[in-house]
């Protein structure tokens, strides 16, 4: 608790931010409100439109003539690979509950709202935080919001276009036995997308970690080259759990963890070159 209310005491010299601790809890709950607010009415347009969304989203992987099937396989007829080509989604869905198709269109409302009102979320974090940043620091933190932003929409987007359809098409198809038929719950198949949407939009956000991590000391260019090989089999390991087992489809996802790796070392270089240089400018 001490550790947070220095925190919270850190004011960066801003004379209306001389508040107490509790002054400082009930802003951070008035931020929570408006978050809490804008995700609920980016829910209640999701809910308007919830059917629409839910056939033509949602279960859009799981239908044949999907998007990302057509450039998968115009791809693949392109490299002479036809195993980008993905076979017929076999695949049936059915509700257990009497109430499990109105939970699920909260579910799915709560869920694109959040995504929808993400940048807003962010912004009223920075809102909260950057009164107890310093002039430089809040500089060097200029278009946080938005580089967040853009990582986590890619990384969501990258999810829903890539991974997802592979990741469906290949557990949808696959049978132990010719004589089991995949029936599967509406929450299983709901599950697994938003945990690989959410997922992949938060991993994304990898070089904003760096940096900051970088900026406080904690990370230095050096040592994330020197683990660079462990990174690999870990980044590796990811795409292969994330992924269906076949080598292609593998690398689609390992090969931009991978560039995300390689500009997070990039960007913690240039944090720490600046910041050494600044040390040596005072020592003079």
């Amino acid at each position: 608790m001490s550790v947070l209310k220095n925190f919270l005491s850190k004011r960066g010299g801003n004379p209306q931010a001389e508040m107490n601790f509790l002054d400082h809890v009930e802003d951070l709950r008035w931020h929570i409100i408006r978050s809490a607010i804008a995700i609920l009415v980016g829910a209640i347009i999701i809910f308007c439109k919830v059917e629409w969304i839910f056939d033509k989203i949602i279960l859009g992987p799981a239908h044949s003539d999907f998007i990302s099937y057509k450039w998968f396989c115009a791809l693949g007829r392109f490299l002479h690979y036809d195993a980008f080509c993905l076979g017929e989604i076999k695949m049936d869905f059915q509700n257990t509950a009497v109430t499990g198709q109105f939970m699920m269109s909260l579910s799915v409302s709560l869920m694109l709202g959040f995504i929808i009102a993400f940048p807003y979320v962010l912004w009223q974090l920075w809102k909260f935080v950057k009164p107890a940043l310093k002039p430089d620091e809040i500089r060097m933190a200029r278009g946080i919001v938005f580089w967040c932003s853009l990582l986590f929409f890619t990384g969501v987007l990258f999810s829903y276009f890539i991974v997802a359809p592979y990741t469906i098409n290949f557990f949808g198809n696959y049978q132990l036995s010719a004589k089991v038929k995949n029936i599967i719950t509406l929450d299983n198949y709901y599950d697994t997308m938003s945990n690989m949407i959410l997922a992949l939009g938060i991993v994304f956000e990898l070089p904003i970690l760096v940096y900051f991590l970088s900026r406080i000391g904690i990370l230095t260019p050096e040592f994330l080259r020197e683990k660079r090989r462990y990174a690999i089999v870990i980044l590796f390991i990811l795409a292969e759990i994330i992924t269906p087992p076949d080598l292609f489809s593998c690398l689609l996802v390992f090969i931009p963890l991978y560039i995300l790796f390689e500009v997070s070392v990039s960007i913690s270089g240039r944090v720490v070159r600046a910041k050494r240089k600044r040390d040596a400018l005072k020592d003079q």
